[in-house]
Order: structure tokens, then sequence, then C-alpha cells
């Protein structure tokens, strides 16, 4: 009997141990972030040359790069949830967009090497972290056009916002933007309990800590809709199965002050348009160049 106990136990430990490294494995290829090297290397081989750096701003240290040095204007990318700057890779080599402006984007708060799993749920801070790059880091030049994707657009919104000074234009791509709407899956607030949160990859964590917390930051822009004053292009998919298509509505009876606002929604397309419709997006970004331009 004590032999068949000591084989039990083996075999409890073998499976406990081989599940710990299988957890360890899965956060590790679920943190969708390339190192220094490896992000350099893959814009060598488009032919572009990044800086890579480090900032403290609220308390936090972040990682951002700067492409390109154009005097004529400055584009600053906000990556969503979760996510890293290595998402706007193909936007930041892109040659039409390299002529045009100097770009930007950092890992957020929680993200990349921006310290992993400590998230910055507030999205007032998450603005001033962005709004750094723009006043303090560097001097910007104009125009300046903040692209923000999913959470990276109230993000956006809340950096034109907070620093009416620093946008000359939004560009908002599948943004959640109204409060409760979108969509909250079934373990979000589950997933919080202690006996399942240590199983959860760090990026994952950040992120459903910002979903749960979304709906009251959202809130507290409520009154604050009719601070922005910059043109602004807002893309959806009309088959976004994650972000209400009902935001495109909330656009256009929240956002009245700008000069000009254009949505776009796009047929047949799901949430991920950032990928499958970069020809569109880079349109949208030119198209506010081009409207900005000459005004600063």
């Amino acid at each position: 009997m004590k032999r068949i106990g000591r084989i039990i136990l083996r075999g409890f430990l073998g499976i406990l141990i081989f599940f710990v490294i299988l957890l360890l494995v899965f956060d590790r290829l679920v943190q969708f972030r390339m190192d220094n090297k490896d992000l350099t290397d893959w814009f060598h081989q488009h032919h572009a040359e990044p800086h890579i750096g480090y900032y403290e701003s609220r308390g936090r240290k972040v990682r951002y790069m700067e492409v390109g040095n154009s005097p004529d204007a400055t584009i600053l990318f906000i990556h969503g949830a979760p996510s890293s700057m290595s998402y706007w890779r193909n936007y930041l080599t892109d040659s039409i967009l390299l002529k045009r402006a100097t770009m930007y984007a950092a890992d957020r708060p929680g993200y990349g090497y921006s310290g992993l799993a400590d998230p910055m749920p507030d999205l007032s801070a998450q603005a001033a972290v962005q709004a750094f790059i723009l006043d303090s880091l560097h001097k910007a030049h104009r125009p300046v056009i903040v692209v923000g994707v999913s959470y990276g657009g109230p993000i956006a919104c809340r950096l034109a916002m907070d620093h009416p000074e620093l946008v000359d234009g939004l560009v908002l791509v599948a943004p959640p933007i109204g409060p409760g709407r979108e969509k909250i899956f079934w373990f979000t607030y589950l997933i919080e309990n202690p006996l399942f949160h240590w199983v959860v990859p760090r990026m994952l964590a950040t992120a459903n800590q910002e979903k749960i917390h979304h709906r009251e930051e959202l809130t507290k822009m409520l009154p604050l809709w009719g601070q922005i004053h910059v043109p602004t292009i807002y893309l959806q998919g009309e088959k976004d199965g994650l972000v209400d298509t009902t935001n495109a509505t909330f656009a256009r009876e929240h956002l009245t002050n700008v000069p000009y606002l254009d949505i776009r929604m796009i047929p047949g397309r799901g949430h991920l348009i950032a990928f499958a419709e970069k020809d569109r997006i880079e349109k949208a970004i030119l198209d506010l160049l081009d409207r900005t331009e000459g005004k600063h």
C-alpha cells in the first residue's frame, strides 16, 4: 500500500510540475511583445531605423519607440488590450507615412516592457503617460495625429480632452468609447478570484483589469466630450463582435464640437481591422494630415 501511495504521489507531483511548466510556457507565448533586439532586427529587415528608449511618467518606467525624422508632422500610435507597441510595426515602417511624419509608439503600462502585469486602468493616467512623449520627451512637430485602436481609442480621446494643446487630429479604430458598449466575457470577473488569477497569463491579467474598470472610466469621461475640438475619423468593422457598433452612434452624439467627423463603417469586417484594413486606416491618417497641415 505504501508503494502504491508513493507511486500516486509521484504521479500527482509529475502532473503538477507539468501543469506549472505548461502555464509558464503559455504565459511566454501570449505576451505579444518583442524585446529590443528582435524589434530592432525586424525594423532593419524592413529598411527602417528605430530608436527604442525608456522614460519615467506617473511613477512608471515606459518603453517607447521613435521612427523617422520628418519635421512636417507627428503620428502617435496607441495600442489596445492586450498588445504592445510592436502591434504597430507595419505602420511604423510604412514608406508613405515615414515621408510625412515622425512616428511614436509605446508599450502602455502593464504591457510589453512597461511593467508587464502591473496595470493602470485609469484612462486619464494612461493619457498622461502618452502625453509625456509629445510634451516632455520630444518637441512634437505639428500637426500631431493620434491613432488609437480598440482600448487605445478612449485613451486617445482622453488625451485630446486632458491635453488639447497636444492633439490636432484623432483616428479612432474600433474604439470602445460608450459606457457599457463592449462585450464582457463570462469569465471576466471569475478570473479575478485568487483561485484562478494565478493561472492567467500576465498580459491577459492586465487586460482583464482594464476591462473591469472600463465602464467606470468611460463614465468619468461623459462630461468631457465637448472638450474635443479636433477633426476625427472613426473606423469600425460592421461585424465587430467585441466592440458594439453603437459606439459609432455614441461618437456622432458626443463629438459635437469637432470641426470634422467622418465615421467609416467597413462591410464584412470584425474587430481586428488594424491588420485587415491597413490601407483604409493609413488613408484616414493621411486625410487628417492633409486636413491639418499648414494650420500650425
